[in-house]
């Protein structure tokens, strides 16, 4: 089974996007910031890195950053409303990650996921 790590500080957004990742079959693990979502990491392998951009204590793209320098392999995912900041090549993220822009339907996120895991 994939495992995931959401992080996401929006707790209405994290208890959708947890339920519908759970529905297609993956094991999802949530926090909502990103400094809880790094030690996690550091704790354990995931497969997956779906992150927020815009959080308390430690941003999205901070979180993709480090969390690229523990394990190369892990696939990264932002979700955000500010994709331009993602986009933009100032903001160190990982080259190999996708943005998804809210607003977006679960089923989309769902089929992203499931590309991004399956590649």
């Amino acid at each position: 089974m994939f495992r995931i790590l959401l992080a996401e500080d929006d707790n209405d957004m994290r208890r959708f996007l947890v339920k519908a990742l759970q529905t297609a079959g993956y094991d999802v693990i949530s926090y909502d910031n990103g400094l809880s979502a790094y030690h996690r990491l550091r704790e354990e392998p995931f497969q997956l890195l779906l992150t927020d951009i815009v959080m308390p204590e430690m941003d999205g793209i901070e979180l993709a950053r480090r969390a690229s320098e523990l394990d190369p392999d892990i696939k990264i995912m932002f979700i955000t409303g500010f994709a331009a900041v993602a986009l933009n090549p100032d903001s160190q993220a990982p080259k190999h990650a996708k943005v998804l822009s809210k607003p977006f339907h679960l089923r989309e996120l769902v089929s992203e996921v499931q590309k991004m895991l399956a590649a």
